[in-house]
């Protein structure tokens, strides 16, 4: 299939980068990608189980980390096993339709991921600053509402954003990524269309950064309020809670806003590359670290789990014999 195409001719597939034209880095990548995403895979379904299965931690705290751990799974599963499929059987291929479900699921997660990390720092911040108001603010009705908006937000978010990107004909089929994303593909783009797109790519990362200037704002009235605690265990507890989700959300912004602002090149570069990994693979990677398996609850929960699968499974075996 020929990549420059008539400004009129109808896309019916598009090419994803190609990581090397030696069949050996191919299958590094396979394998790189692969231990990446069962990681990935693993530790967030381990979140999810431990949350899910063990009472303690059904609290608002959990409950978001749940839905993280979703988003986690959701943002790099659209994206990282076609990459994967590609360069284990040496192909670039992506239908016209595969790419528009990547476009929207990568959107929809990532979208609602940014949301939710702003309704964790609110969380945050009645627990630390409001303590007496908390069960009161923070009570099962506010927090099931709160996740539906995130998800609702996050919905409104990647429909305008998939219909501005593919409402303009492409005049190439290469993407110069190893997932459709939309900078790459507005470069494909024939038509002056692709403006709307582009103003509501601004819009986003003005949102984006509303969102992270809210987190610092909040994060400076919680170490303020943290400094006036006596305890060395509480500064302690609460600076290890905020800091982390200050430094992630950090990365995942300036790298993404970065990527997304900066002119697109028809060209791949190291530098896409790495920008794409920083905030598609090493959040979902250390998300379930930094939030959840450093704490004590959690891994009290996931050691009851992971014991109970152990006697079930040594039970089951005995009954066979």
């Amino acid at each position: 299939m020929n990549e420059n195409l008539d400004n009129k001719s109808y896309v019916s597939e598009f090419l994803l980068l190609e990581f090397s034209a030696i069949r050996e880095l191919h299958m590094l990548h396979f394998l790189l990608f692969l231990g990446l995403y069962l990681a990935i895979l693993s530790e967030n379904l381990l979140i999810i189980s431990a949350v899910a299965f063990d009472h303690h931690l059904h609290t608002p705290m959990y409950f978001f980390l749940m839905n993280l751990a979703i988003q986690d799974i959701g943002t790099v599963s659209v994206t990282v096993p076609k990459s994967m499929v590609n360069s284990l059987m040496n192909a670039r291929h992506i239908s016209y339709t595969g790419c528009v479900v990547q476009v929207f699921g990568y959107l929809f997660f990532a979208g609602s991921y940014f949301f939710l990390l702003t309704v964790m720092a609110y969380d945050r911040y009645v627990a630390i600053c409001n303590p007496l108001q908390y069960e009161m603010v923070m009570n099962r009705i506010a927090c099931t509402k709160m996740v539906a908006a995130v998800w609702i937000a996050g919905f409104v978010y990647v429909v305008l954003h998939t219909s501005g990107t593919f409402a303009t004909p492409f005049c190439s089929n290469a993407v110069s990524h190893f997932f459709c994303e939309i900078p790459q593909l507005l470069t494909l783009a024939c038509s002056h269309l692709y403006l709307i797109e582009t103003g509501i790519v601004v819009m986003s990362v003005i949102l984006g950064f509303s969102c992270f200037v809210y987190v610092v704002v909040t994060c400076v009235h919680i170490f303020t309020a943290v400094l006036k605690i006596t305890s060395t265990q509480g500064r302690k507890k609460a600076f290890s809670t905020c800091l982390p989700h200050l430094i992630v959300f950090s990365i995942l912004c300036f790298t993404a806003s970065f990527a997304y602002l900066r002119p697109p090149s028809n060209t791949p570069s190291y530098l896409d590359f790495v920008l794409t990994v920083m905030y598609t693979i090493v959040p979902p990677m250390f998300n379930p670290i930094i939030y959840s398996m450093r704490n004590k609850e959690v891994k009290n929960a996931l050691s009851k789990l992971l014991c109970l699968r152990h006697s079930s499974g040594s039970f089951t075996t005995s009954i066979g014999m």
